[in-house]
């Protein structure tokens, strides 16, 4: 099973009616994404909390790192830069913090609100090699404005 963007997009916008909490938000996002594609191995949020650092959110999955600084692997690069990080095979990037063995590929967005300020990143990891596409990286994005850019 594939995510259907367009479908999530829907069901997002009737669970997520009137709410404007973050963290309530992130969990509802996070559960959502985790259920509807075989790939998404670890879904999850990493927030920005200060100090060029982020800590783990809401999350769906095993175990994920505590806390991870912006000068450091696919979530830190993503924060640090505010561009998208589509990365088929996480051994080959060079600063990759491995929270989990079976990660093999990661897709990781910075997630902004409505002010332009970063909240911190959607992290998605899968056990699978190329996992992820510049169609998931399109989809997930509107999805992010869509539910905290409002």
């Amino acid at each position: 099973m594939r995510i259907d963007y367009d479908e999530m997009a829907r069901t997002l916008a009737a669970l997520i009616e009137g709410e404007t909490d973050t963290i309530a938000l992130m969990a509802t996002m996070a559960c959502e994404l985790h259920h509807a594609d075989e790939r998404f191995d670890w879904t999850g949020f990493y927030r920005n909390v200060g100090q060029d650092t982020l800590k783990i959110g809401p999350y769906q999955g095993g175990h994920g790192c505590l806390v991870i600084p912006f000068a450091r692997g696919v979530c830190g690069a993503a924060a640090r830069t505010g561009q998208v990080q589509l990365v088929a095979d996480v051994h080959a990037f060079a600063d990759h913090i491995a929270c989990a063995a079976s990660t093999r590929s990661e897709i990781v967005l910075p997630v902004w609100d409505a002010g332009g300020a970063l909240l911190g990143v959607l992290d998605i990891d899968s056990d699978r090699p190329d996992a992820f596409d510049r169609a998931d990286a399109d989809g997930l994005a509107a999805l992010l404005a869509q539910t905290f850019a409002r």
